[in-house]
This record gives C-alpha cells, structure tokens and sequence, in this order.
C-alpha cells in the first residue's frame, strides 16, 4: 500500500518537539505511537524505527515516531524514561489532530521506552495497545544476578574461553575483579535498600514493582517481544521466573508473547528486524 511521510512539529510546554508522520492512502482507525529508549532519536538504531514505521504504513497503518525533549531535533532539556509523560500526551494529542478518523492507538516501545509506556498508558484512555520489547527493569541486584547467571556461568561451557587459558592468554585477575565487583555492588544496593525502607516511607518502590503497578490498571492489549540475546531481556524473564505477581499479570489472555532466541537487543539482523515487524502489524490487526 502507497503512503507519505511528512514533518510534524508541536509544542510541549514552551519546547518544540519534532517527529515524523507515515500515513497509509487507506488507513486504518487505530494508529501506533513509536518511541525511541536510552539516548536514541526517532529513528534508532540501525534506522530500526524508520523501517518498522514504513512497514506498518505500507499495511495501512497510520504511525507517528517523534523526539522527545532533549533529543534528535526536539528542543528542551534532556530527561529520563520516568518523566517524559508530558512528552507522550503532546505527542498523541497531535498525532490525533493529525489524523482525527484514528479511534485508538496503540504505543511501541523498546528497552526503557516500553518502561515509559508502562507508566503513562493506564492514564489515557486513548491507549487500547501496548507493544513492549525487551522491556528494561534493571535493578543493581538484578543486573548483577543477569550476569553470574547469562554470561559467567554461560563462558564455562565457551570452548574459547577454554583456547585462551590453555593458551595462557586468559586474565585471571582481571576477571575475578569484575565479578567481585558486581557481586559487591548488588549486596550493596540490596542492604541500601533495606536500610532506606526503614528509615522512609516515601521511598520510591523499585522499577519492576512501578511497572508491575502500571500493567495491572492498564486494560488494553499487550504485545511483548523478547530476545534471546540480550541482557536486558534476561533480566525481565528472571524477573518473571520469581515473581508471582508479574507471572499472573502475563497469563491474562490479553497478554501476547513472542520470543526471538538469537536476535540481540535492538534486532539489528535484517531476518530479525523484518519478524519484528511482521508480528507488530499482525497482531495489531488482530484485535
């Protein structure tokens, strides 16, 4: 299907905030918002957004890919996944102006991104959908538990790490110093944390918990998409294995799951990339 791009450009508070719109000739009336995760602009790494919203475009699916504030052309201070909330409702709000047939919208976000979707979703009734990829719930403790677990204990069966100490080239101490560290760091943070619970109440709860908060009161679709190659993906499904609340949360019917066993974070291979988009435009015309 034929469609155009164009320039959009709108205001949040007293910043411009820049982004590209991909409209289909015959489009559907549920449209889907991309945002960009950690320092990235609208169109990502290895162009990943730029192709995505193309693709859904050629199948009649209106979509919008902007900057936040602080970011690619966008005017403003930078600011962190937990606060672009403001960002989000001037995006949809001129996404909506753009394209007034669209009746609902669905939000694509990778890594933090899909963080920040969680958070804001549950308050716009305009959000019916959420596509999360590798959804980012990075704690110190849970970094560290990823990295004994996904890539220590993984090197032992590495016949190459086995060539290099036969070799003599393998740095023992340089090793041993990471792992110390890390496991240091994640007692640190666990006690710190345990510390600050009893010393305020205003504490802010852990990521994973404020994601877990913004799932449960969002009734819309869920699409989750997980590599198998990425750190960030393995510490969501170690956060899954041991925990109750987010296991249940996903066993509602209205939760999807697709997993890509060798793709890395930001599915940078072309056969990656084009499964990716291919479920997105599927499942978003599936419902």
């Amino acid at each position: 299907m034929n469609y155009k791009e164009r320039g959009v450009a709108f205001q949040c508070e007293d910043d411009w905030l820049y982004g590209i719109l991909s409209l289909p000739e015959k489009a559907t009336p549920r449209g889907v918002l991309i945002i960009a995760g950690g320092p990235q602009y609208r169109v990502g790494s290895h162009r990943q957004f730029t192709l995505l919203a193309r693709h859904l475009a050629a199948h009649g699916i209106p979509v919008l890919r902007f900057d936040f504030r602080g970011m690619g052309d966008s005017e403003g201070n930078a600011r962190t996944f937990e606060n672009v909330e403001g960002d989000l409702r001037c995006a949809i709000d001129r996404f909506l102006m753009e394209v007034p047939f669209i009746d609902e919208l669905v939000i694509w976000g990778l890594c933090d991104a899909a963080s920040a979707s969680l958070f804001y979703a549950h308050q716009d009734q305009r959000i019916r959908g959420l596509i999360l990829a590798n959804p980012w719930v990075r704690t110190e403790q849970g970094v560290a538990t990823a990295y004994l677990k996904h890539y220590y204990f993984s090197r032992l069966l590495d016949s190459q790490l086995w060539s290099k100490i036969w070799r003599g080239d393998f740095n023992f101490f340089t090793s041993a110093k990471s792992l110390f560290n890390i496991t240091e760091a994640a007692l640190a943070r666990r006690l710190q944390i345990e510390v600050d619970s009893k010393v305020s109440h205003r504490h802010p709860a852990p990521l994973p918990e404020r994601m877990s908060y913004g799932l449960r009161r969002f009734n819309g679709q869920v699409l989750l998409i997980i590599s198998g190659n990425d750190l960030t993906a393995q510490e969501f499904s170690d956060l899954i294995k041991n925990s109750r609340e987010w296991q249940e949360l996903l066993a509602s019917p209205r939760v999807s799951r697709h997993d890509l066993p060798e793709a890395n974070h930001t599915f940078s291979q072309r056969k990656w990339h084009d499964q990716v988009a291919n479920w997105t435009s599927e499942w978003i015309q599936s419902w």
